[in-house]
């Protein structure tokens, strides 16, 4: 096989994907990965293909095939070899970290007896085998360990720190619950953002989050200089036991539409949006509280609840005006966290329901792990050289 030396896509394979549609993704795949594990290997050897240099830290030999049940199907991979050994590509086991977790959750459902034949027929499906007790629990113990390390790395210095729960149903003592899943993210002195960490538990009350803000300042995490989440009475409780006069920035995407519950009359709702988008959009923080003041004043005579929920709660979405114009629009809402909540959504939803919690924070760790490794090689989010 011939390989590039960068990952864009022969033409030939674009062709084929605008003439067959999907049906070409394992090639896709197969080229993304093995072109990655090619620049791999060129890294670590210190040379480019045919090239001499004194530099060269070993010598290529060859490739090894390895096939892979993916959730497209069997793909076989094509693994760069190091005559010296000691080499192995990280690009293969990070394109499928979080499929094998996934793959794991389901598994655990079918050999604990607790899923329907469906789950079991996607179970092999997605495997592409039938998975047994054992080769559950040898995987498990293996990407537990990898998950474990990442989940209690070091941390550092955060300027910012977005905060945000979702619920996964779990299965518990024979019962079917909710369980809170718990997100931080944070944007590092680079600029970049980067998932500082994830807990599942059968809460999300103050205790949970206490605990697990706690483990953040624990593992290293400092500096921050605002808190940006919902209004979500555990959150607001925790963050004043552990991050003490840290500002806290209410998200105004969830101000907008807790506001529309205090609308009386459908046909007021697109004006009153357009009230608070005009607030939330004010040059300065005094412009902001004048413009709520008239609100406040507009609708006190005809929503006399709505005006007192803005006069209340609005002040709580401006915080943000106390920092840069260059960096309110990307901090004034959570709004950076719906990806993660949108990938953890797309794979758990085949799960359905998991086993236990561990089994919803391998998955949810796996895909968060993923999804941060990207933003950090990946563009700067903020740019911070300027102040």
């Amino acid at each position: 096989m011939t390989y590039q030396t960068d990952c864009t896509l022969p033409a030939e394979l674009l062709e084929q994907i605008a003439q067959q549609g999907f049906d070409v993704l394992p090639d896709l795949i197969q080229t993304v990965i093995n072109a990655a594990m090619q620049l791999e290997r060129q890294k670590h050897l210190g040379v480019g293909p045919y090239e001499r240099s004194a530099e060269r830290q070993g010598q290529a030999n060859g490739y090894k095939p390895k096939t892979v049940a993916t959730r497209v199907g069997k793909i076989t991979f094509d693994v760069p070899q190091v005559r010296e050994g000691g080499f192995y590509p990280q690009a293969l086991e990070k394109g499928l970290r979080s499929e094998r977790a996934l793959k794991l959750a389901l598994a655990e459902m079918y050999v604990q007896g607790v899923s329907t034949r469906k789950v079991a027929a996607i179970t092999e499906q997605l495997c592409g085998f039938e998975v047994t007790s054992m080769q559950v629990s040898r995987a498990t113990i293996e990407l537990d360990e990898q998950l474990s390390q990442w989940r209690e790395r070091l941390l550092g210095q955060m300027k910012y720190l977005y905060l945000d729960a979702r619920y996964e149903k779990v299965r518990l003592d024979g019962q079917v619950r909710s369980a809170a899943v718990l997100l931080a993210v944070g944007v590092n002195l680079e600029g970049k953002r980067e998932v500082l960490g994830v807990s599942v538990s059968l809460s999300e009350q103050e205790a949970h989050w206490r605990r697990f803000l706690q483990s953040l300042v624990q593992r290293g995490l400092a500096g921050v200089e605002l808190v940006i989440s919902d209004a979500h009475i555990g959150i607001q409780q925790a963050c004043r036991a552990v991050f003490g006069g840290v500002p806290w920035q209410r998200c105004q995407c969830h101000l907008q539409r807790n506001a529309q519950a205090y609308v009386p009359k459908q046909g007021m709702k697109r004006e009153v949006a357009a009230d608070i988008r005009a607030i939330f959009n004010a040059a300065t923080r005094h412009d902001a509280e004048t413009l709520l003041a008239q609100a406040v004043r507009k609708y006190a005579p005809k929503a006399a609840k709505l005006a007192n929920w803005l006069e209340t709660n609005i002040p709580e979405g401006l915080t943000v005006f106390s920092f840069p114009d260059t960096h309110r629009r990307l901090i004034r809402t959570t709004n950076s966290l719906e990806r993660l909540n949108r990938e953890i959504r797309r794979r758990s939803r085949v799960a359905t329901l998991f086993p236990n919690e561990a089994s919803c924070l391998r998955l949810v760790t796996a895909v968060v792990m993923e999804i941060s490794d990207e933003w950090q090689t990946g563009r700067t989010y903020i740019r911070l050289d300027n102040l």
